[in-house]
């Protein structure tokens, strides 16, 4: 009676003098027909000596096949068929084929002595062959498992999942993640939603609470990861065979900044249905001044220059300063600061007739070409940058577990993008250094790399924050996601500390370039061709790559969400301060508020507004009232700025 529990063997492993297995690759024949096929997982059984039981037992992954028959040479087979394809079939015996299968070892065990593949037979590996193939038992059933769900292998029929493990996912072991693929076919931005929800799902208990920060880019891509989508059947069935939550994510905030209007939001989720959720990103002069450098011109600020932004950055901002001519100033926004540079400039023009070219050591002509540049800053990142009035930021120190932070800065000046990265970034890093974040770990999900870590160009602030990351971020808790079409084209840095690498469809061009040299020729065809859903996974436990399916995202992709929540259009000034006072207290008249800021300058009322955001006081309106009144009736008891002066005598030939 044949027992059913033992598998039948597909294969059996050949060696010849020109072929001979070796400790790392070996050769299996199978029947023509066939479920194996390249990326499938087999495991081959040796006899122990004698023959009286199992021995080494080999695990391998398939990554190249061979067909062929016992002609000689082509032309035998156009003599039997006298010439004509259709006669071929009338031959009076049909000749012998093979299906001969290369394999690169995965594992052996025992490990040790490491000796040549045994010629034994084939299986087709389950679910606990796969585990013990790509060394995932030693973090999946230990005391404290460490595993994190990246899919399914689906190989030869097989339904088995696929883990990752956390310690060299999100560190200290070793950490971050990089994905590559062709626009639109590789699903980069759709594995990374799925990975992080299978992050939060299994984001072992022991090290702590976990984060995500995600820098939407390109459209709305990420601006509804909090609607549910369209699932089918299968992809649920993946879901409940990998243990995630066929959810949308439960906790995300929406940052984005504002329209140069100052009030309606420069995001693409403006729906009523959901602009409630999205918070304002606004930043003045204290939260720039420190990231100069990704602002201005490296070509144009020179030694002086960034000597006196040094002066201003620890005497004056922030401070009491006595400029010398009798005023003392307190700088915190950009009007402030223009104020600083008018009064300094009046009073070399008033007291020294125009002949003084200096102050505190520092030239006119240098002084005058970073006032362009700081103040041009609020001009160009507007919206973003505010000239006066509070800021509205990122709930540093606060950030709660389990949770995705969207940072909108799709529609943003590429400046305005790389101060908006610079700055979160380097706030991550260092609370996280003093472990004062509220979480122990921050997933920071970059796409575009291509764009932000060239592998050639200058050296710019950006790519320097990136280097930073991949290099020294794992000790921290700061983890980068990095998504890219060309990864050749890519820091080598950058994508060389990914410990975790995944790969969806791939072009030719790019599988040409040195770095994919290890693959083989039938792997690259099979990653040309890849369909949606599907990755290659390089991880530092397995030894060779393995593909992997995992399931769509639960969540509702950035175009379907557009068409299901259009964007509002801007609406009117008064309008818009309504809208986000009722979205603050729902008590809120519109028409108390439109009486209240009638007649009076936007400035003010902006002002009012970002201070009422940021202090989210019990009653909006009465706070509202007395922010306002009292910013227009403190301004309007301070003297009028006196009128511009005649441009200074010329001293240097430098036009500022």
């Amino acid at each position: 009676m044949i027992d059913k529990a033992i598998p039948d063997a597909i294969g059996r492993v050949v060696a010849t003098e020109l072929k001979p297995a070796t400790p790392h690759q070996f050769h299996f024949w199978t029947p023509t027909e066939t479920a194996i096929g390249i990326g499938a997982i087999v495991k081959v059984e040796g006899l122990g000596g004698g023959g009286s039981g199992l021995g080494r037992v080999v695990y391998g992954v398939v990554t190249e096949g061979f067909a062929y028959s016992d002609l000689a040479t082509p032309l035998h087979d156009v003599v039997g068929a006298e010439g004509d394809p259709t006669r071929a079939t009338e031959a009076p015996t049909a000749r012998q084929q093979i299906r001969y299968w290369t394999a690169a070892v995965l594992r052996q065990t025992p490990e040790e002595p490491l000796q040549p593949v045994p010629l034994g037979q084939v299986y087709l590996a389950d679910d606990a062959d796969v585990a013990q193939a790509l060394r995932m038992d030693g973090f999946l059933y230990s005391a404290t498992p460490t595993a994190i769900p990246i899919g399914l292998y689906t190989s030869a029929g097989r339904d088995s999942p696929v883990y990752l493990d956390a310690d060299f996912l999100l560190g200290p072991e070793a950490a971050h993640l990089n994905i590559s693929g062709v626009s639109g076919l590789a699903t980069k931005t759709s594995a990374v939603e799925f990975l992080l929800g299978a992050i939060f799902a299994h984001f072992p208990a022991h090290k702590g609470r976990i984060a995500a920060v995600c820098f939407n880019v390109k459209g709305p891509d990420l601006c509804f990861l909090d609607q549910p989508g369209d699932l089918s059947d299968e992809d649920r069935h993946r879901y409940e065979r990998l243990g995630v939550p066929a959810t949308p994510f439960q906790r995300m905030q929406l940052y984005a900044p504002l329209k140069a209007d100052g009030v309606n939001l420069n995001t693409l989720r403006t729906h009523p249905d959901l602009v409630g959720d999205v918070e304002p990103l606004t930043w003045g002069l204290q939260e720039v001044v420190d990231y100069a450098e990704v602002l201005l011109n490296r070509d144009d600020i020179d030694a002086k220059a960034d000597a006196f932004i040094d002066f201003l950055r620890d005497r004056v901002l922030g401070k009491s300063f006595d400029d010398g001519f009798g005023t003392t100033h307190r700088v915190q926004t950009f009007a402030d600061l223009d104020r600083f540079f008018r009064s300094i400039f009046d009073g070399l023009e008033i007291t020294a007739g125009g002949r003084s070219d200096t102050w505190r050591t520092h030239h006119i002509a240098t002084m005058r070409k970073v006032r362009n540049r700081l103040l041009n800053i609020s001009t160009r990142c507007k919206g973003l940058v505010t000239d006066d009035g509070p800021s509205s930021d990122l709930p540093w120190k606060e950030f709660a577990d389990r949770t995705v932070y969207v940072i909108d800065i799709a529609n943003v000046d590429p400046l305005g993008q790389d101060l908006v990265f610079a700055r979160v970034v380097s706030k991550l890093r260092e609370q996280l250094e003093r472990r004062e974040l509220g979480v122990e770990a921050v997933v920071v999900f970059v796409d575009e790399l291509n764009k932000y870590a060239p592998g050639d160009g200058p050296d710019t602030y950006v790519k320097k924050m990136l280097l930073d990351i991949s290099e020294r971020g794992r000790y921290l808790g700061l983890v980068l996601f990095g998504a890219e079409q060309f990864r050749s084209q890519v820091h080598r840095r950058v994508v060389g500390n990914a410990g975790t690498q995944l790969f969806g469809r791939m072009d030719m061009d790019e599988l040409a370039t040195p770095g994919y040299q290890v693959l083989t020729p039938a792997t690259k065809s099979k990653l040309a061709t890849l369909p949606i859903g599907e990755l290659m996974v390089r991880h530092p436990h397995f030894t060779q790559p393995i593909f992997v399916r995992f399931p769509k995202p639960p969540v509702l992709r950035g175009r379907d969400g557009v068409e299901r929540f259009p964007p509002a259009a801007d609406v009117p000034f008064e309008d818009a301060v309504v809208r986000q006072l009722v979205r603050l207290d729902r008590r809120v008249r519109p028409n108390q508020v439109k009486d209240l800021i009638a007649e009076r300058e936007q400035d003010d009322v902006r002002r009012a507004l970002a201070a009422v955001r940021r202090t989210r006081p019990d009653d909006v309106l009465a706070y509202f009232r007395k922010v306002l009144g009292a910013r227009v009736d403190a301004e309007a008891g301070m003297p009028r700025e006196r009128q511009a002066v005649p441009p200074l005598n010329p001293i240097s030939d430098e036009p500022y």
